[in-house]
């Protein structure tokens, strides 16, 4: 009989020992899992703030405006338009054509 007792209190503190490690797993878990949401929400929130500054910085006014500051560009008038064709475009061809005939 008390052999038994013996081999059921050891029984008995194993199962303790291995209930409170799980639970201190578990909890360790928790906190993992609750410091990475806390991370992904920080991060989400950068990600929304880096947006809205893209879209800030992409407004068609401001990129008229370093265009023309920054790049000293200008908007394209027929007075300051040239053409060029290409050799063996269309109308040379065309032209050449109706000139052998």
């Amino acid at each position: 009989m008390t052999r038994l007792n013996v081999v059921l209190m050891l029984a008995v503190l194993a199962s303790a020992m291995y209930l409170v490690n799980v639970q201190y797993e578990s909890r360790r878990l928790f906190t993992a899992m609750d410091k990475a949401l806390a991370e992904s929400r920080k991060l989400e929130a950068e990600r929304e703030r880096l947006n809205l500054e893209k879209r800030a910085q992409a407004t068609p006014l401001r990129v008229d405006k370093i265009a023309r500051e920054q790049l000293q560009m200008r908007v394209a008038t027929p007075a300051i338009t040239q053409y060029v064709s290409a050799p063996g475009s269309a109308q040379a061809t065309g032209a050449d054509a109706g000139a052998a005939k």
